[in-house]
This record gives C-alpha cells, structure tokens and sequence, in this order.
C-alpha cells in the first residue's frame, strides 16, 4: 500500500505535516516505538508510529528522524496526546531528512492504524504470492522439477507466514511448510474431520477450531482451514475417501477474497501436480495388471515368470529377484455402491500402502468384483525387509476410515505370505482373498487379516454357522455361567487361567493367587457340571474353542 492511501482513509484522520511529495512511497509494515534509537527494529519501508516519550527537547528531533531516514522507512506518525501537539523542531528534521511526517489526533488509536495498515499489506501480498504461484505453476507445467507441492507450500510459509501442509484422505502428511511439523493426532483429526463434512456433500473450505491432543494444545488457538483438492470423485463419498486437503493454521473467516481466491488457486495447482505424477505411473500400472490378468486366468507358472522377468526391473527399478507379497482390499458400503468399490479400494489401498512404515513400491494392480489387488515388492532376503502385516497398516488409520466410510461402509483387507517364485504368485493372490474373507466375518469397519492367521484356529472360527456356534458354546459353557451366577464363583475365570497354563496347577494357581488345593476344587467342579475331563487333550481342545466362540 501507498502512503496516499492511508492519508485518503477518512477515519484515520491523519493530518500531513510535511513530504507531499512522499505519499507514492510504499508501505511494508508498521511498527509503533518510543526508543530515541529504534534502529534494531527497523528493516525498511515501515510506517512508524510514535507517542513521543521519548522527545524531552528540541534537540531530540534530529538524532531520532536521522536514525528513521538511514533505516529507509516510508512516514512517520506523531501521536498529540502526549504534547498537545507535534513539534515544530520534529517537522522540521523531517522536511530536512525527506521523510513525510503525519500528526495522529487524540482520539485515534494506534491500534485502528495499525490493524488497517495489516490488512492492506496482507491483501496485496496475497496478490504479490499469487504472481509467484502463478510462475511455479509454469515452471511444473513442464514437469516435477518445479519442486511440487512443497515448493508451493514453502511459499505460503515464507510470503504469508502461513504454515501449511498438503494432507492425503487419511491424514499422512505428503507435503508441508518446512519450518513447521504438524503432529501426527492432529493430522488424523483434521483427515477425520474433513472426511466427514465431504461425504456429508458439504463444500469447502471446512473450518476445524483447535483442540488439545495426546501431545499438548495443536495450534495458536486459530484453528485450522481446510481446502479441499479437487479430484475425479464426483460422489461424496467417494471424494472423502480419495481426497486430498490442503491444511493451514488459520481461521479464515476473515480472510479477505483474495487469499480465499489464491488458497483454491494453490489447490487447483496441487491438483493438477498429483495428476501428473498420477499419470507417470500409468506404464507401472499396466505391467501389473497384465501380471494379476494372466495369475487370474490361470496361467502357466512359466508364462507368469517370464512376464514378470521383463516386467520387474519396470515395476521396482533397482531391486533385483525381489520376493512378493500380495494385498486385496474391498470396500462396502455409500462408496461401493458409487462404482462398484473397485476404483474407491484402489485408491485406499494405495493410500495404504504410501503410509510411512510400509514398503515402498507397491503397486496397485487394479480392482475386480469390487476386490482391489496390490503386488507389494520385498528384499530378496528376508531379514533385509519385513513383510506388511495386516494391523500395522491399519492401527493408525482406523479412526479416520470410520469416519469416511460412515455408518454403513466397511474396508476389509487380506494379506498373503511373502513369495519369492512366480510360481507362488497364484497361490498368494487365493491367499490374500481367503484373509479377506476372514477379515470381513470380524465386525467392525476396519478390519483386516494376514497369512499368519490362516494356519491356526483363528481361520475356522469366523465361518462357523450361528446355530452351530450358540449350540456348541452352551452345552459346554452354560452349566459353568449358572453355577457362577448362582454361588458367585469363578470358575470360567479359572478354566480361561487354566488352559492359558497349560494345565499347570502352579502356574495358574500363581495366576489367580489361589492355594493349589482351591484351584483342584474348582477344576474338579468344571468336570462333574460338564462331565468332561480335563486332563484330556481333545477335551482342553474343546473348552478352548467354546471360549473362543463366546468373545
């Protein structure tokens, strides 16, 4: 802003003084100060403000307005509360100095000049970063070496002290102003958040009030502002399950158009950035879907290899003889019914996958019957990378899905066991779908299950039939609940400690902090209500599973 400006404000009611010829010159800040040398505090082209404590004669004048010329500021403003009136030894240093010089009646604060002084500023640096975006966008129109996204948000931080940060659907961090962290609770909160205004089909930007996490207040107090970045799902919920939001501490209620006009156009640019680096992969992509077509059609293994042979060094540049593992995903619910649940899994599923802690590479080699398949590449020695398991994928994501998939909606996901043949590819693809299939008999609406749970009981149980299961569990269980309710005993807690002991009558007697001769009792007391003996395998067998059937 100019000088002029503030001069043709009205209800600053700033008188000129001295320096017409002045008011063209810029204003880049503001700073009030009653030091004789506020030299420290200047950088150049600020509007000082001053009540005048420090002027005790004539002589003042001159030292003052010398050290405010030197430091290159643009005016100088006296308040007259403090003297009644400016001094006439003031004006005159400034009218030798060159430095246009404004008297601030009584009755104006400096507070009301300096607020509009600030919003003046900030609307034209607005404009000013908008330039600069502008070229950026240019520059990565040409490719990813403009710097992507991050380029962008370092500009937000540095032009407009807006710390920001770019914020994939299920709040994993994919970009963010370098000065500042964004703490992980926080990041989950605002994904949650802007998850379920987007399925509720409201537009951006979404408003989020600070809160106070695990690890301490999350901002300043203003809150944050989410913008979302456009995408190619038209359908809420397909759009908050794939979405990407643009996350910044502030509260933009106030915010001018221009800033609110500039943070869509920084969207649009982030936008247009992930399609192109979307698009680089597409060559990737189609190698592995014509791996998951030929291991659906049932292939010769040798076919299978050598597809792959050609394939590899594509798919994972740099890692030779990787092994594989595979990953299904579906999604049921609003979001299935919008497509299908094919392209939506995808898109989580490699959401998942791209999380921190998981392996780079993978890739998702496309959907059918709503099942999403992903081909996860490995060290070829074991040690050198662990594989994926099912509830370290989703621990950390759980609060956020639920809130996308709403009340209705379910992510079930399989894993299968590490590979290191082609040959094995078939095997590891039924693999990952059986644990799918076991995951999707759990209730809950992020569930998953891994190849460790398939060689135990924990396989069979989920498809027991209802009938079966109720039947089975009260024949063995229901003597032992009404004979506890009855006399206030325990002894399912005891017969849980003691197979848990392997029938160890020391280590469960320990356990429950019972005398030996209790625990016999007791155990003797499960076997006349039960007729069953518990010194025999197939019987511990068949209490263990009751038990298990009745969680």
């Amino acid at each position: 802003m100019r000088l002029r400006t503030l001069l043709a404000d009205g209800a600053l009611g700033l008188r000129l003084l001295h320096g017409a010829g002045g008011l063209d010159a810029p204003v880049r800040g503001v700073m009030t100060t009653d030091l004789r040398d506020p030299s420290r505090y200047l950088r150049g082209g600020e509007l000082v403000l001053t009540g005048l404590a420090w002027w005790r004669g004539p002589a003042d004048s001159e030292p003052f307005v010398r050290i405010l010329a030197r430091a290159g500021v643009a005016g100088l403003a006296a308040g007259e509360a403090e003297l009644g009136a400016v001094p006439d030894d003031l004006a005159a240093a400034c009218a030798r100095h060159g430095l246009p010089l404004f008297a601030v009646a009584q009755e104006v604060a400096f507070a009301e000049i300096t607020e509009r002084v600030v919003r003046q500023i900030s609307g034209h640096r607005a404009g000013d970063l908008a330039a600069v975006v502008d070229r950026h966008r240019r520059l990565m129109s040409a490719g990813p070496g403009g710097g992507g996204p991050q380029a962008v948000l370092d500009l937000l931080g540095a032009d407009l002290d807006l710390p920001a940060w770019l914020l994939s659907a299920t709040g994993r961090v994919v970009a963010g102003t370098a000065r500042a962290a964004l703490p992980a609770p926080v990041a989950a909160r605002l994904a949650a958040h802007a998850m379920t205004a987007a399925a509720s089909g409201r537009p951006g930007p979404y408003r989020v009030p600070a809160g106070t996490e695990a690890g301490g207040e999350d901002g300043d107090g203003d809150g944050y502002a989410l913008f979302p970045v456009p995408g190619d799902g038209g359908d809420p919920h397909t759009a908050a399950l794939t979405g990407w939001q643009l996350a910044v501490r502030a509260d933009p209620r106030d915010w001018p158009a221009e800033r609110l006009d500039l943070m869509a156009g920084v969207a649009q640019l982030i936008a247009a950035d992930r399609d192109r680096r979307e698009a680089s992969r597409t060559v990737q992509r189609r190698l592995a879907r014509e791996i998951l077509r030929l291991l659906r059609e049932r292939a010769a293994p040798a076919e299978v290899a050598a597809r792959l042979r050609v394939a590899g060094p594509l798919l994972v540049p740099g890692l030779t003889e990787p092994r594989w593992q595979l990953v299904v995903a579906r999604i049921e619910g609003p979001a299935a019914a919008a497509d299908g649940g094919g392209r939506v899994a995808e898109a989580l599923l490699e959401e998942l996958l791209a999380a921190p802690g998981t392996v780079e590479g993978a890739l998702v080699a496309g959907a059918a019957d709503g099942e999403a398949v992903a081909l996860v590449p490995l060290p070829a020695v074991p040690g050198e990378g662990a594989a994926l398991r099912a509830a370290t994928v989703l621990a950390p994501v759980r609060t956020v899905l639920a809130a996308g998939l709403g009340p209705n909606g379910r992510l079930t996901l399989g894993m299968s066991a590490p590979v290191a043949a082609a040959g094995g590819l078939r095997g590891a693809l039924e693999e990952a779908r059986h644990a799918r299939r076991v995951a999707a008999a759990r209730t809950g609406p992020v569930c998953g299950a891994g190849h460790d749970e398939l060689a135990s009981h924990v396989l069979l149980l989920p498809f027991v039939p209802e009938e079966v299961r109720l039947a089975f569990t009260a024949r063995l269980l229901d003597p032992l609940r009404a004979y506890d309710r009855r006399h206030r005993s325990e002894l399912i807690p005891t017969l849980e400690a003691y197979l848990e002991a392997d029938g160890s009558w020391t280590r469960c007697a320990a356990r429950l902090h019972l005398h030996v001769n209790t625990l016999r009792y007791r155990v003797g007391r499960i076997e006349a209500l039960t007729g069953r003996d518990l010194t025999r395998l197939e019987d511990k067998l068949d209490f263990f599973l009751a038990l298990r059937l009745s969680r």
